[in-house]
């Protein structure tokens, strides 16, 4: 370390340092565009610019090959935006404090009338042919850029993330010249017509942080520069298309653009604030995608499945069940497809050579506090191991002989292999859960003494019950439950021969459960499996490759008709159906709307329905104090899981209804989390089970990346699944499973990187000592509340006698802003209604309704 001083500072800064980090290290704020915490600095030696770049297959900006911008390297080198210049001892000229490294003793001036001319000098330069109506207009606080209050034209102002921009918070903190020439649009090319985000040459202001993080850190080298005439950056693709450039698309140059040039076509999801992937954010259960994606890529099976864990203790049975809705939102689907995400969490499962987790695995001293857990399904078990983790004793009470739920009675062994369920279970049980099963809560033992003899009560009973089909000739022979169907054959009471053989089977129901129900009824070996349901096929509520597995299998699907009467003579011999003309009302309501005079006959040896399950809350009757839903299910709170009655949480199907094993595994968690809270606990339910994991920040050149498609996933042939309860998905062998997820965008990259330093905030803290610099003199004020949001403005003769009795009277004023304005009035009404644009209403003041108390 050595010891230097800026602007009379002294500080402490690491040796070989530049002055920017030094300065940045002591919290100075120096002015900066092209510099970046995670980029290398601008070196005219090392970032040597093209011969040529492309501006997109559109450009009107080219003298030679199609859509390319040239310009010669003679111009000499771009040595950035010279905004960070400073002073040193000794030198007559301002040097670049992102280049120039520290010395013991060394005196630092980061602000002087020289520097600040240049600063100035160079903002000039750069808005010259840059769009900034917007930052110089004194209406701009919190305008809604369209439409434009003061008739500016659309290409004059700024874009989108102004309020949010870089450059404009440099720029206001720096200043613009008045002089500044008005900016005339250049007509460069915004391609939009490409994946992911966009790019507008217009807002490039050639601070080359894409290109050094394209070429540098990500070690891709897509983008790149040449200079123009004015020895300025002019940023391009080495090809017309960003594919063909060799773009991986890990949207890292859209992360460190300062203007709006490069913007996301659509915008990260977000959870209390925080920016998430689209995957992590697609999955119920949050768990870190990104993270066992980048183990699996380095052969780190058992890494891997201690990231999945941190999440969720049921990783076997999801890798083969779950149904993935972080594929959904995967943003490598806009080049092909998306990755393979649940198959490569079962793959992290399949390849495991060690179990690396157990020996992170430290779970907190215990509280002497007993929960009960009513349903050892998905949500039970999930929420038995976290609340174990948190110290508590756990008791799981089922009505079945074995744990498991609807994942041991119902799933089909095609589907989930016994084993995979067993281990999962085991790893679960180990921690410490106490089973009392074969105990039917309601029948065995009354819920009342369930509640008296724990602190907590879990309810995750699931929805076993079979809804009946309601129409004439159900109760012939030959007219049964699916989900009984699955039951038996999973409890082992009906054998997995032929015990449809030669039969027409009919399945009526379009939701997973119907879907299960048909395949198995197909290695029942009947004649034909028919499944008819009231959606069309966009409506089914079972998932689409559900249903895609169903048909390759052979299962015929009718959707839109309903059945309207099961007929024959003394047992099913066909089913009578109508169209369904719509299924639910303008409100979204289950409603459906029967045309009787559009019918067709089925016909049918055996009719097997499965159109939906209702909770079995018999352990609930003569309990007072529930409130369900008029669905029958139980209402809860949707952080905390806890039910109307103190005590009692309820989690999973008996909630929501039929639902996903990963949503019953959320539910589970938070759950967990609610009932720790409730016994006094912190409610964290994060365990880590793994160190950091180092990130892969660079690509390097990948031919062909953008266009690879999705590893297939190997399956048994169709006539070898029908022929058994086999596993169908077999899994990825792991020198696949390291392909596939080879195919990883890297999203997540992105938000790894540091924002650089802003320009300090212009508010002030709220106290006496800095009210003293406060002139007395004419203004306007703003007040800001702990969360820095403006909750008061007002214009006043003098500003320091006003802001004083506001201090000795205001308990919600923690920050302020003042401007000092002899037309206070006039600069109070600009003020207003900027805010007004920007929230669409008036601050709230200090509780108070009356505006002339608050303005």
């Amino acid at each position: 370390m050595v010891r230097l001083t800026i602007d009379e500072i002294e500080i402490e800064a690491r040796e070989g340092a530049t002055i920017l980090e030094a300065a940045d290290a002591a919290g100075i704020y120096i002015p900066r565009l092209c510099s970046h915490p995670d980029l290398p600095a601008v070196d005219p030696e090392k970032l040597e610019p093209w011969e040529e770049v492309s501006q997109g297959p559109h450009s009107k900006r080219h003298t030679g090959g199609a859509g390319f911008t040239q310009a010669s390297r003679k111009n000499g080198g771009y040595e950035g935006c010279l905004l960070c210049l400073v002073k040193l001892d000794g030198q007559a000229e301002p040097t670049r404090a992102c280049v120039a490294r520290v010395e013991a003793g060394l005196h630092v001036v980061s602000s002087s009338a020289e520097i600040e001319s240049r600063r100035r000098s160079r903002l000039r330069r750069l808005f010259s042919t840059h769009p900034h109506a917007c930052v110089q207009c004194a209406q701009r606080a919190g305008c809604a850029l369209e439409p434009c209050s003061t008739n500016v034209s659309k290409e004059e102002r700024c874009c989108p993330i102004f309020h949010n921009c870089e450059l404009r918070k440099v720029a206001e903190y720096v200043g613009i010249p008045e002089d500044t020439p008005r900016y005339r649009p250049a007509d460069l090319p915004s391609v939009e017509d490409e994946p992911l985000f966009l790019r507008d040459h217009n807002l490039c202001i050639g601070c080359l942080r894409c290109v050094r993080i394209c070429r540098d850190v990500r070690k891709v080298g897509a983008l790149g520069f040449v200079l123009d005439e004015r020895r300025e950056p002019v940023v391009g693709t080495k090809a017309p298309t960003l594919r063909d450039s060799g773009c991986v698309f890990c949207l890292s140059c859209v992360e460190v653009c300062p203007t709006g040039a490069l913007r996301l076509k659509s915008e990260d999801p977000k959870l209390d604030g925080e920016r998430l992937t689209h995957c992590v954010a697609g999955c119920p259960a949050g768990m870190d995608i990104p993270r066992y994606l980048r183990e699996i890529r380095r052969g780190e099976f058992a890494r891997a499945e201690a990231v999945i864990r941190e999440v969720a203790p049921l990783p076997r049975v999801l890798g083969q069940v779950c149904f993935h809705p972080c594929e959904q939102g995967c943003l490598r689907a806009e080049l092909s497809q998306p990755i393979a995400i649940c198959a490569l969490k079962r793959a992290a499962m399949d390849h495991t050579d060690e179990v690396l987790w157990k020996s992170h695995l430290q779970p907190d001293p215990p509280t002497g506090k007993r929960v009960a857990i009513i349903g050892a399904g998905p949500a039970g078990l999930t929420a038995a191991w976290f609340l174990r983790l948190k110290g508590h004793e756990v008791f799981l009470f089922d009505s079945q002989p074995s744990p498991g739920g609807w994942l041991r009675d119902g799933i089909p062994r095609y589907r989930l292999s016994p084993a995979a369920l067993e281990a999962d279970v085991e790893d679960i049980i180990a921690l410490g859960v106490e089973l009392r099963m074969g105990v039917e809560v309601g029948r065995e033992i009354t819920f009342a003494r369930v509640r008296d003899e724990h602190d907590a009560v879990f309810i995750a009973v699931g929805a076993r019950s079979a809804k009946p089909l309601p129409c004439k000739g159900a109760d012939l022979p030959g007219v049964e439950s699916g989900l009984e169907l699955l039951q038996d054959l999973a409890a082992g009471v009906s054998s997995e021969g032929p015990k449809f053989a030669g039969e027409k089977v009919v399945v009526i129901g379009g939701g997973d459960v119907a879907v299960d129900v048909a395949r198995t009824a197909l290695r029942l070996q009947p004649e034909e499996v028919h499944l008819y349901c009231l959606e069309q096929r966009a409506e089914m509520p079972a998932h689409g490759r559900e249903i895609i597995e169903a048909e390759l299998e052979g299962v015929v699907v009718h959707p839109g008709w309903g059945p309207a009467l099961v007929a024959g003579a003394g047992k099913v011999e066909r089913v009578d159906l109508c169209k369904c003309v719509s299924v639910f009302d303008g409100e979204g309501r289950f409603a459906p709307v029967i045309d009787e005079s559009v019918s067709i006959s089925q016909d049918a040896d055996r009719v097997l329905f499965a159109i939906g399950q209702q909770p079995a809350l018999a352990l609930l009757d003569g309990v007072e104090g529930f409130k369900a839903r008029g669905t029958g299910n139980i209402e809860v709170g949707s952080e905390s899981m806890q039910t109307s009655m103190a005590g009692v949480f309820a989690g999973g199907d008996v909630v929501t209804g039929p639902a996903s094993v990963i949503d019953a595994v959320a539910h589970g968690r938070r759950a967990a989390s609610g009932i720790d809270r409730y016994l006094g606990g912190d409610g964290n339910i994060y365990f880590p089970l793994l160190d950091e994991t180092e990130l892969d920040a660079d690509f390097g050149a990948l031919k062909g990346f953008s266009d690879l498609k999705r590893t297939p996933i190997p399956r048994l042939p169709v006539g070898e699944a029908l022929s058994s309860f086999s596993l169908v998905e077999t899994g990825y062998p792991a020198a696949a499973a390291v392909r596939e997820a080879e195919r990883c965008l890297r999203c997540d990259l992105k938000l790894f990187i540091r924002p650089a330093p802003a320009p300090p905030e212009p508010w002030l803290p709220f106290s006496e000592e800095n009210l003293a610099s406060v002139p007395e003199s004419e203004g306007v004020y703003q007040l800001l509340d702990d969360g820095k949001v403006v909750y008061a403005i007002a214009g006043v003769r003098n500003l320091r006698s006003a802001l004083s009795e506001v201090l000795s009277t205001s308990t919600k004023a923690r920050f302020f802003l003042f401007e000092e304005d002899p037309m206070y009035s006039k600069r109070e009404s600009e003020l207003i209604q900027a805010y007004l644009r920007e929230h669409g209403r008036m601050p709230p003041g200090e509780g108070e309704d009356d505006l002339d108390d608050l303005f």
